[in-house]
């Protein structure tokens, strides 16, 4: 006879994970009640894994036009739960691109990103125990961790976003939920109807990442049952054909039709060069706008040129004291390490993104001077020019032409090799009284400055909205903003 007492995390995930069950969950995107988009997110038991396969997709109306986002995701686990390999395809009005990774001695992930004929490969080091932000339901679930009123941290790694991030998770509740486990065909309503409901027990999770936080229900088997966003989503299980066979089949032409005239301050999905977006001729020094409706992360909306009352967002363009700062290039304060040191698609430490660095700055070492030349340079010799796919520095250096996202990690990668500290965030521009998806760069001069050389604008006017900081690819991020976020212009 042998006993185990307090076998470790990974014995206790290996032998759970015996009995994982294979099958699939669908689910309803809702938001404000009408269906934009649905899930799905299916398990399959393999002699020595687990592959687990996610769908989104998201169609919203706008300009008298259909924007469909889809991203597919294919995961493979070990026994344990642990990542071996991930291969994701997006799709959608922010590119098109695909990565594939596989990890390399248990702790590193090795990363390839795929435009067209395009490619690039980086590693990224995971943390321990690192898990995908669609494996944590089920990690916690085959971790016998699902106890109300217990609280843990997990390390993830978003192979769409392109970053690692601690979940700071704590399970709330326990409730019984009633779900569709069946639909029958309405002839008289022509849709899908629920005509079977299974009763599920789940446990309420709340997950704060980045002073953001969504609440989730999932059940024993590690399936979320729903989930709700601040961004204003909703995420329902439901049966396969109200989820998808109504969506698939819905009036695409009248929702199409009813948006050709959008109402001012509506958020077009798409950035302003794929819109065709007029220009602004006079820089904007001052503005104010309502929010209302899904709220964007809070973290990421307070800044020295950001300030957010009630409900209300007010922009400032940074002024002539806030382009002077206390330091000569190459920056050295620790705190700001991350912001000198390369990342996927950022690579500030290529021999040609350093070399062109010292022909732009030519000794100069004052920050705020070679953060104007540096945007000088990008904005003149990057042509505008929409371009698919996830930009990569040392490309656009090449090419030498790109929408905000190519003249962006352009930018930060240069004025990181420089010893500049920057960063790329995302968010919406005020253009020709509507708002476009819109990445730009800021660059830390005592505070966060932003620059645009798309626009070629140093600083940036008031009218650039910041949602989400760091990390290029979290433009995508953006995308449930759409239909939910309401913004009024003051």
């Amino acid at each position: 006879m042998k006993r185990e007492l307090f076998p470790p995390t990974g014995a206790r995930l290996a032998e759970a994970a015996l009995s994982v069950p294979p099958g699939a969950a669908y689910y309803r995107l809702d938001v404000a009640g009408q269906q934009v988009g649905f899930t799905s997110s299916t398990i399959d038991t393999l002699g020595t894994s687990i592959r687990v396969t996610d769908i989104f997709v998201l169609q919203v109306p706008a300009l008298g036009t259909l924007y469909r986002t889809t991203v597919l995701s294919r995961a493979v686990l070990s026994r344990a739960l642990r990542l071996q390999s991930v291969d994701v395809k997006f799709a959608g009005e922010l590119g098109r691109f695909a990565v594939r990774g596989a990890v390399t001695d248990d702790s590193v992930l090795r990363l390839t990103l795929l435009t067209g004929t395009d490619s690039a490969t980086t590693h990224v080091p995971l943390a321990p125990s690192s898990v995908l932000p669609t494996m944590v339901p089920l990690r916690l679930a085959f971790g016998s961790e699902l106890k109300r009123g217990r609280t843990y941290t997990l390390a993830t790694f978003d192979p769409v976003l392109l970053e690692q991030r601690q979940l700071r998770i704590t399970v709330a509740a326990e409730s019984t939920f009633t779900v569709p486990d069946s639909a029958g065909y309405d002839s008289t309503a022509m849709a899908w109807v629920p005509v079977h409901f299974d009763t599920v027990r789940a446990f309420r999770i709340e997950e704060e990442s980045g002073g953001t936080t969504t609440h989730a229900w999932i059940d024993a088997q590690g399936h979320i049952v729903r989930a709700e966003s601040p961004v204003g989503f909703t995420m329902a299980r439901s049966a396969f054909e109200t989820a998808y066979e109504n969506f698939r089949h819905r009036d695409t032409t009248r929702a199409a039709r009813a948006s050709a005239e959008p109402a001012p301050g509506d958020v077009i999905p798409a950035t302003a060069l794929t819109a065709d977006a007029p220009r602004r001729p006079v820089p904007v020094s001052l503005f104010r706008v309502r929010l209302s409706g899904a709220t964007p992360p809070a973290a990421a909306l307070t800044s020295a040129a950001q300030r957010l009352v009630g409900d209300t967002l007010e922009v400032h363009r940074a002024s002539a004291t806030a382009m002077l700062a206390r330091y000569r290039l190459p920056a050295r304060d620790s705190a700001l390490a991350r912001f000198l040191a390369p990342a996927p698609l950022i690579e500030s430490d290529d021999p040609r993104i350093q070399a062109q660095a010292r022909l732009i700055l030519a000794g100069e070492r004052e920050p705020a001077r070679a953060a104007r030349l540096i945007h000088d340079w990008v904005s003149a010799h990057v042509e505008r020019q929409v371009t698919p796919g996830p930009p990569s520095a040392v490309r656009v250096l090449a090419a030498r032409r790109g929408d905000c996202n190519e003249h962006t990690v352009l930018y930060v990668a240069l004025a990181r090799a420089a010893g500049l500290p920057a960063r790329s965030v995302a968010g919406l521009v005020y253009l020709g009284g509507r708002f476009y998806y819109h990445a730009w760069p800021e660059v830390w001069l005592g505070d966060w400055v932003a620059v645009d050389p798309t626009l070629d604008q140093a600083p940036a006017d008031a009218a650039h909205v910041r949602f989400v900081v760091d990390g290029l690819a979290r433009q995508a991020e953006l995308v449930p903003l759409i239909g939910g976020l309401k913004l009024e212009v003051l």
